[in-house]
């Protein structure tokens, strides 16, 4: 391989990397809304150079997660209220056809890994939240890949984004999100009955939607 293009792919893969890490520290709330976005800060932080690192921050801000304030100062997006409704009624439009369409595509195998996660989490007293938001993204995550719309999967991606970050630095967390109603889905999904998983999907997601109104 020619050098050049080896280090061209370096490149591109170091800056993919960086991007992933400073996405999930935005989702994770680690970097919460309104924060200043220092890039020589952050480039020491995740111990990569500033080349990477501006590709990655130019990346988040064409996506929409920063934003510029008043002084032109690149800042992560604080999402507001009407932010994650408008972000969440466009996943009860979308999520619940994605759960009816993936339903006789996901393999058993992976049902019962999703099953196990949610058990344990059902099981421990205080679950580790990350834990719970890594189960919540897998469950999703999966429901979109296997609805085999690509259309569908990144809008949902890019509408769960907003409600991931607004849900993630709410005061008030439930220590057990939702149990009942992934329990409901997986049900479906399990039992390969699409219109019950359309309607277990819509349930979870107005049962959200009312947790959220209730707690602000």
């Amino acid at each position: 391989m020619d050098d050049r293009l080896s280090e061209t792919n370096d490149d591109t893969s170091l800056a993919d990397d960086t991007y992933r890490l400073i996405l999930a520290d935005i989702l994770s709330a680690r970097l919460a809304g309104g924060s200043i976005v220092q890039q020589r800060r952050l480039a020491s932080q995740h111990a990569v150079s500033r080349s990477p690192m501006r590709h990655a921050l130019s990346r988040l801000e064409g996506e929409g997660l920063l934003v510029r304030n008043e002084k032109g100062v690149l800042c992560v997006r604080v999402v507001s209220l009407k932010d994650y409704l408008d972000s969440l009624t466009m996943r009860m439009l979308i999520e619940p056809t994605a759960a009816a369409l993936a339903t006789p595509h996901i393999a058993d195998p992976e049902l019962e890994r999703l099953s196990m996660m949610l058990d344990a989490i059902d099981a421990d007293l205080e679950p580790d939240p990350e834990i719970v938001w890594q189960f919540d993204d897998a469950l999703h995550s999966c429901i979109a890949d296997n609805s085999r719309n690509a259309f569908m999967k990144a809008t949902i991606g890019d509408m769960r984004r907003y409600t991931t970050i607004f849900e993630r630095q709410m005061a008030i967390v439930r220590a057990k999100p939702g149990v009942t109603e992934h329990r409901a889905i997986l049900g479906a999904l399990k039992a390969r009955d699409a219109e019950d998983a359309r309607k277990a999907m819509t349930e979870h997601l107005d049962a959200v939607r009312q947790g959220v109104l209730t707690n602000y």
